[in-house]
């Protein structure tokens, strides 16, 4: 099933974001590479691709997992949380209508 994973930084998080970047991405290249990511992304702070310095409020994820548990314990185990980036994160099952 597809969970979105809906995660809220922390005030001022772009540093933190910028050196656990990469140990993130790499992770949603292995979901990728498994055919179960649908998309994810950050959430500007500003109105616009690049937010420069103003970074971004959170992030969005939605991929395919075994269950709301295996979902769970993948989102926990994020680099962005063990490096203090997100505040908090929700996980909910989710249904595509589109595309």
């Amino acid at each position: 099933m597809l969970y979105a994973i809906i995660a809220t930084d922390v005030a001022n998080s772009l540093e933190k974001r910028l050196a656990a970047r990469p140990a993130h991405v790499e992770r949603l290249k292995a979901l990728q590479a498994e055919g179960r990511i649908v998309l994810a992304g950050p959430h500007p702070a500003v109105d616009s691709n690049d937010p420069g310095d103003a970074g971004f409020t959170g992030s969005l994820i939605v991929a395919e997992f075994a269950s709301l548990a295996d979902a769970q314990a993948w989102a926990k185990a994020d680099p962005y949380v063990a490096a203090g980036v997100y505040a908090d994160v929700v996980i909910k099952p989710f249904k595509q209508v589109l595309p």
